[in-house]
């Protein structure tokens, strides 16, 4: 299905032909003055040098081509030589109708491409925090959105799963628990399924034992050395990190669930491990790698470059792997298990001359094919109202779970305000479930409303308002929506036999227009992997709605086919929204 804007353009590029111009001079745009035009044609502006013409003499000689046009019901030459139009009732209507009845309402989706999201990246045996908020949110929106788009999607979590970390949580469990028979070397038999440790425990072993590696020299040579152990595969050692690995799992599935973000695989940096030999040695053999300070690197700097570009370091001097060693086998275990055509990286945006120095040595060492697409999306940092990194009101960084119990409080104390102000009685358990539907929707909203690259404030006050460019307003707008449909029905209307009719009021036809907008945007979100395009839509179109809505006595209008008529228009919307903010990975309750 067209875009309403090609659909209009066509026209308009007609006319110009007709007129005796080039054709290419019709594109049509979205009005920046709604309150004179809703669309608008700047091609006479641009074809005054080509022509030697005055703009608005080529204007009103286009203008003159439109008088009875099919699409259009107006079109004005207006100076110094731009074209304002508005289109037909009857050709908007025709328009939604279509979308109405087409799988994903006419949106034409591109040539399929196999990709690997990588979001998420905790380590294991540490909580989720804040800092692990905008990747999980921000992927698991970009993995929908690409799904959406027809796109083959994997999102991968890639966990921290392995190097020193793990040493010190095994070091300072054998210190507490020598006794296990985990540290036995002679010990033949099976190891106990289950772990000798909680998610609690574990949470609190790795601070404390990091902590006694930064002061006790001999402490953190233990570590290295069980670190060592478990890399050589020494039985008890691997059987600890099975326990670690199932229970942080386990822990971080619950957390993630919490925040409707899912994975299809759940690997890590140890996945990798025993590939990075093999990796390295073809680097030598290619010609790639070199010495360089007793460290082995790969120059990946380029002629074009401004700035310095340092070389990507492949191994430490002293031998040991690095992040950038565990990511290039990372993307040569992708391409040999999953041959993707494209691969998407969610981190902070401080790294983006880390994954510049990565993908060029991917791209430079033939780890990746010449035209795999590599792409980092760098996302800002969720502040506080004082600028600075979100913290606990102690100043601490703020666990995950607690910012999510904050905000569903938060949006419980509001539900039931909201049902003392209107006199009627709620059901707690039924208002729990709801709040954490709304919450959820407040924390994804308000961090995918920004652009991703951007830092934003996260005000808790504001995006738990039922009011204003929210989550949770978003949501008010499609129960009322719900609730206006599910009335009709019980006045015993059909919601399947009603069709979408020409606008009779201002309001309605600039909520048709909004609706008519989905296909462009969705095109563009998708294109660009930008969310918050969809947010910026969807604010637009409640707006749109509920000023439909408050200028229009839908149920009780004495017309049964314009009340059909708007109930279908309704439901079209209503349709739109949820499916847009189940792009964005949160849904609507059926009552607030």
């Amino acid at each position: 299905m067209q875009k309403i804007l090609d659909l209009i353009s066509e026209e308009m590029k007609k006319a110009f032909a007709e007129a005796g111009y080039d054709a290419g001079l019709g594109r049509v745009t979205l009005s920046n003055r709604p309150d004179l035009c809703e669309y608008q044609c700047n091609g006479a502006m641009a074809g005054a040098k080509k022509y030697h013409k005055a703009p608005l003499m080529i204007a009103q000689e286009v203008a003159e081509k439109l008088q009875e046009n099919a699409v259009l019901s107006e079109v004005c030459a207006v100076a110094p030589g731009f074209l304002n139009m508005k289109v037909k009732e009857s050709f908007v209507r025709d328009y939604l109708r279509e979308m109405s009845g087409a799988e994903k309402f006419g949106f034409q989706t591109p040539e399929s491409k196999k990709m690997i999201i990588d979001y998420g990246g905790p380590n294991v045996a540490k909580p989720l925090h804040v800092g692990h908020l905008r990747s999980g949110i921000i992927g698991e929106s970009i993995k929908r959105i690409c799904r959406y788009a027809g796109h083959e999607v994997i999102g991968d979590i890639h966990l921290g799963d392995w190097g020193l970390q793990m040493g010190l949580i095994i070091t300072e469990l054998q210190k507490r628990q020598p006794d296990l028979i985990y540290f036995d070397d002679s010990y033949e038999g099976e190891y106990p399924k289950d772990a000798p440790f909680t998610i609690s425990e574990l949470e609190e072993i790795y601070p404390a034992a990091s902590a006694k590696s930064k002061e006790d020299e001999a402490y953190k040579a233990d570590a290295m050395d069980a670190t060592y152990k478990l890399q050589s595969g020494v039985r008890g050692y691997r059987a600890l990190w099975d326990h670690i690995i199932a229970v942080s799992v386990a822990d971080l599935k619950k957390n993630y669930a919490n925040l409707n973000v899912e994975f299809d695989l759940w690997k890590g940096e140890s996945d990798v491990h025993d590939i990075i030999p093999g990796m390295v040695e073809a680097m030598k053999k290619g010609g790639y790698a070199y010495e360089s300070d007793g460290a082995l690197v790969v120059d990946v700097k380029e002629e074009t470059d401004t700035k310095e570009v340092p070389p990507c370091m492949i191994l430490k001097s002293d031998g040991a792997s690095l992040y950038n060693t565990t990511d290039l086998a990372t993307i040569m275990d992708r391409m040999e298990n999953f041959h993707p055509d494209k691969l998407i990286y969610l981190t902070d945006k401080r790294q983006d001359l880390y994954f510049e120095q990565v993908f060029r040595c991917a791209k430079k060492t033939k780890l990746v094919n010449e035209d795999t697409e590599l792409v980092h999306i760098g996302f800002g940092t969720m502040n506080g109202r004082d600028g600075k990194p979100f913290k606990t009101r102690e100043g601490g960084v703020m666990r995950l779970e607690n910012l999510i119990r904050e905000i569903n409080e938060e949006m419980i104390r509001k539900i039931r305000e909201n049902a003392e102000t209107k006199g009627y009685e709620i059901d707690m358990e039924q208002a729990v479930e709801t709040a954490k539907i709304v919450g959820l929707a407040a924390i994804k909203y308000g961090d995918l409303s920004n652009q991703a690259s951007k830092d934003y404030i996260f005000d808790m006050d504001r995006f738990t308002s039922f009011e204003g460019d929210t989550g949770p307003y978003i949501l008010y707008t499609i129960v009322r929506i719900k609730s206006i449909l599910a009335k009709y029905e019980e006045q015993d209307g059909d919601l399947t036999g009603v069709v979408i009719d020409e606008a009779v009021n201002g309001s309605e036809k600039s909520l048709m227009l909004e609706l008519a907008k989905y296909n462009a945007m969705i095109e563009t979100a998708c294109e660009e992997i930008a969310p918050h395009k969809i947010c910026a839509y969807i604010y637009d179109l409640a707006n749109a709605f509920n000023h439909f809505y408050h200028e229009t006595k839908i149920l009780t209008e004495e017309s049964g086919q314009k009340k059909a008529g708007w109930i279908a228009l309704l439901a079209l919307t209503k349709d739109v929204l949820e499916t847009c903010i189940d792009l964005l990975g949160f849904s609507a309750p059926e009552r607030m």
